[in-house]
Order: C-alpha cells, then sequence, then structure tokens
C-alpha cells in the first residue's frame, strides 16, 4: 500500500503538462488531489480522465492574483483538510523572448505567474506546514532556473532563477520545522509552452524529448520518503539533452 495513500496534495497549474503528469502520478498513487488553474474546463477535462482511489479535484485559481491564491488553500483546508503536499506547477513563457523584441508588459507578465505565483502559493501554504511540523512543496523551475539559456529567453530565466533562490533560501529557513522543499529544474518536456517558441517545434523532437507523464513516478518517489530525507533540488531532461 502506497505511503501517499490519503494525503491531500494540491497541484497548482495541474490540468496541463508536468502539472498534469505529477497530478496523475499523486492521484494513482491514493492521494485525495486537488488541481488548479485558470481554465476550469481544462481543468475539469483533464480531472475526468484520470481513473483513481479518489476523484480529483478542480478548483480555478490564478496564481498572479494572492487573493484567489489565498483562497484556493482556505477551501482546501475547509472542505478536504489540512495540505500535505504542494506542486507549484504553474508558468508561461512568451514568443519574443530577447530583450530587443520583449515588451515591457510581457516582463511583468511572465514575472507575475513563473515568480511571484511561486512566492504566493508558498506564501498561503507555510504557515499551516510549519503549524504542523510536516508538509512538501515542490517547485517546478527549470533548468533555465539554473543556466541563462537563450532558448528560454530574458523573462522566463529571470522568473526561474528566482523560484529557484526562493525555494532555496525558504526550504533552509524551514529545515528545522519539519517541512521541505524540493525545486525541480526539468529540461525540454513535450508540453504546450512548446507553442509558445519562437520557431516552430516538429512531432518527432516532441516525441524525442520528456513527456508529462516522467515526472509523476518521480516526484511520487520524492513525497514518498521518510520525513528525514530531504531532496533539496533534482534535475530531469531528455537523454539525448546536452548537460553543461
Amino acid at each position: 500500500m502506497s505511503v501517499l495513500k490519503d494525503k491531500i496534495a494540491v497541484v497548482v497549474g495541474g490540468g496541463t503538462g508536468i502539472g498534469a503528469g505529477i497530478a496523475r502520478g499523486f492521484a494513482e498513487a491514493g492521494c485525495r488531489v486537488v488541481i488548479a488553474g485558470r481554465r476550469i474546463e481544462t481543468l475539469q477535462t483533464f480531472a475526468d480522465s484520470v481513473a483513481s482511489p479518489h476523484p480529483i479535484a478542480v478548483r480555478s485559481a490564478d496564481v498572479a492574483d494572492r487573493e484567489s491564491v489565498d483562497s484556493l488553500f482556505a477551501w482546501v483546508a475547509e472542505t478536504i483538510g489540512p495540505v500535505d503536499i504542494v506542486c507549484n506547477a504553474a508558468g508561461i513563457n512568451v514568443a519574443t523572448r530577447s530583450m530587443a523584441q520583449m515588451q515591457p508588459e510581457q516582463w511583468d507578465q511572465v514575472l507575475a505567474i513563473n515568480a511571484t505565483g511561486g512566492y504566493n502559493v508558498m506564501n498561503a501554504v507555510l504557515p499551516a506546514m510549519r503549524a504542523r511540523r510536516d508538509g512538501l512543496i515542490i517547485n517546478i523551475s527549470s533548468i533555465a532556473g539554473k543556466r541563462a539559456i537563450q532558448l528560454g529567453g530574458i523573462a522566463y530565466c529571470a522568473s526561474k532563477f528566482a523560484m529557484t533562490a526562493m525555494g532555496t533560501a525558504a526550504s533552509n529557513e524551514v529545515r528545522d520545522e519539519g517541512v521541505r522543499i524540493t525545486n525541480v529544474y526539468p529540461g525540454e518536456v513535450n508540453t504546450p509552452l512548446l507553442d509558445k517558441r519562437p520557431n516552430p517545434v516538429s512531432q518527432e523532437h516532441r516525441d524525442s524529448i520528456l513527456q508529462p507523464e516522467d515526472f509523476g513516478a518521480l516526484m511520487v518517489s520524492i513525497a514518498s520518503l521518510p520525513p528525514r530525507a530531504h531532496v533539496p533540488e533534482i534535475v530531469l531532461k531528455p537523454t539525448t539533452q546536452e548537460w553543461f
């Protein structure tokens, strides 16, 4: 029997991409999963596609809106119970990624969701986790949050570096309070973000890189570790992608 049976897991950005892969993994492992995001129909369609011991619950939330995030976690606490696991997988990118092409409002949008959104999620869940002296937060950063790469672009790299630093600093802050924070650095993954690339991505390339479901088993493994064991960060990339 899974050690995660009946654990409450909230996946923000759980309707598509990496978040959906992780939500599926937790649900199939017996967690009581809530997925949240801005597009309720997308969330519900995904939730209905998963066969698991507990049906996946769906809730609308916008990570860039602090009140929306606070409302999400208040609802979970009141209707389902105290949150054991939170995965922050909400993220965006833009097609115009260079300083020369990007507009200031695009910078604001990417940072608001990828960086401030990550803060909003951690700010909402950490007090209760610290009070209970238990909990796991998984932040989906990016290889672009460890290496500033042209492919990611100016705003995306900056936002993911912010998430990386925030997760690491907060993890050190709560290390004696029973709370663990894991930063995840994906390489190329076949998600809707590929549609925002400046150049079209072929189906052959999409098939050769990581798939969202690859993250489900990995995150279940991390969440299944005993409380004394902490994975501060982990890189997962396609076999064919260069690492430097």
